[in-house]
């Protein structure tokens, strides 16, 4: 049986040229910018030589951080096999924040077993395909010239068209105001014509239930495949989103924001959502998104997993209800601000989607990509080390 001998905890930052924030902290566009974003790489050593490693895809938030290496003890003189078990421990631990910290080492845990086993993450959890559906969902609309209005919108989703894009997602004004989201849509919908699949992620920005419903009936006027978190409640109004769907034809897509199983359950039970959001930075790894997408499975719903990375690949190859593989953050004139910390040909960049709108699925050892230790930690600020 392996042990856990010891983990790692790197700390790094990278730079994202004519990348910023505007006034509500959201990622746009910016021609002077040179925006300074953090991350982490995790490593778990075993006794018997095989080494775990993941580096999540936008995770180096402080808060997420600390959680990070709150539980990295409870790792040590485990059996790196057992993940149900450090899945437990973790949560009960997390318990008053979400458990968000147990993520990074689960998909560590699972990059372990697949190269100890000799296959990849994604088939060890049943892949059925290794070609995933994307949609580009873009940076945060902004004031800039990036995609600063409804013409800017529509001309940089012909262009995902164009490269092989079946469906396009929008993140707009942090300034809240329905009616111009509401007209961006329209807009948007007139100069794609209907072979595009359409959404919107207001990001929590609308501040009223009123605001909600004039932008979710223009949803409904273009036919959007989903309406994601509109409400300043933070996504967690279960009371809210069900007096929306009552409303409205568009289905919602709520529970980004609401940390693992038990409680997406009780979204659903509450008919406060129609899809379900997993994710394996957010949601106790790829352990927990499997839970939850299997729970969305036996409610017969989709279950749409957000944002990019190799654990998000290996466990949408093996859903049967996901539809689209989110490719983000993107938007004209600026590169995506994922860490460029791979050695193999893994990319998340906008132009490397195939002509038939998909991404393949890592199929080597583990999570099937190799990381740029060298990029890493040329890179890194801290090193954290447990064992």
């Amino acid at each position: 049986m392996p042990i856990v001998e010891r983990v790692e905890v790197h700390q790094f930052s990278y730079p994202v040229r004519h990348l910023g924030r505007d006034h509500a902290g959201n990622f746009v566009y910016a021609p002077d910018g040179n925006a300074a974003m953090d991350g982490f790489a995790v490593r778990v050593f075993a006794d018997d030589g095989v080494v775990g490693e993941f580096v999540p895809i936008f995770g180096g938030k402080k808060a997420y951080l600390g959680q990070v290496l709150t539980v990295a003890p409870l790792l040590l003189g485990r059996d790196p096999d057992q993940r149900e078990g450090f899945h437990t421990d973790a949560k009960r631990v997390l318990r008053h924040s979400g458990a968000i910290g147990a993520s990074a080492w689960d998909c560590a845990l699972w990059d372990m077993a697949g190269k100890r086993l000799g296959t990849s993450v994604a088939r060890l959890l049943g892949a059925h395909r290794f070609r995933l559906p994307a949609y580009a969902s873009t940076l945060h609309a902004d004031r800039n010239g990036g995609l600063d209005s409804p013409q800017a919108f529509a001309d940089f989703a012909v262009h995902c068209r164009e490269l092989g894009f079946k469906a396009f997602k929008v993140h707009g004004w942090s300034d809240g105001d329905a009616r111009e989201e509401a007209a961006n849509l329209l807009h948007l919908r007139k100069v794609v014509g209907d072979d595009m699949a359409l959404m919107i992620d207001p990001a929590c920005e609308l501040r009223t239930f009123a605001d909600a419903l004039y932008l979710g009936r223009a949803c409904d006027e273009i036919g959007a495949l989903w309406y994601e978190d509109p409400f300043r409640d933070g996504g967690w109004s279960q009371h809210a989103h069900r007096k929306l769907r009552q409303t409205l034809k568009t289905p919602l897509l709520i529970t980004e924001h609401v940390r693992g199983l038990e409680p997406k359950a009780d979204f659903i039970a509450s008919e406060a959502t129609d899809f379900v959001r997993a994710d394996p930075n957010l949601d106790l790894g790829i352990t927990g998104t499997m839970k939850i997408a299997h729970l969305a499975e036996a409610f017969g719903l989709d279950c749409e997993l957000h944002g990019p990375g190799p654990a998000h690949r290996a466990c949408m190859a093996a859903m049967r209800n996901s539809n689209y593989y989110e490719l983000g953050l993107v938007a004209p004139h600026v590169g995506n601000a994922a860490p460029p910390a791979y050695l193999c040909d893994y990319s998340e960049a906008l132009e490397s989607v195939g002509s038939d709108g998909c991404y393949p699925v890592p199929d080597g050892l583990g999570l099937g990509v190799r990381y740029d230790w060298e990029f890493i930690r040329a890179r890194t600020e801290q090193v954290h080390r447990f064992g």
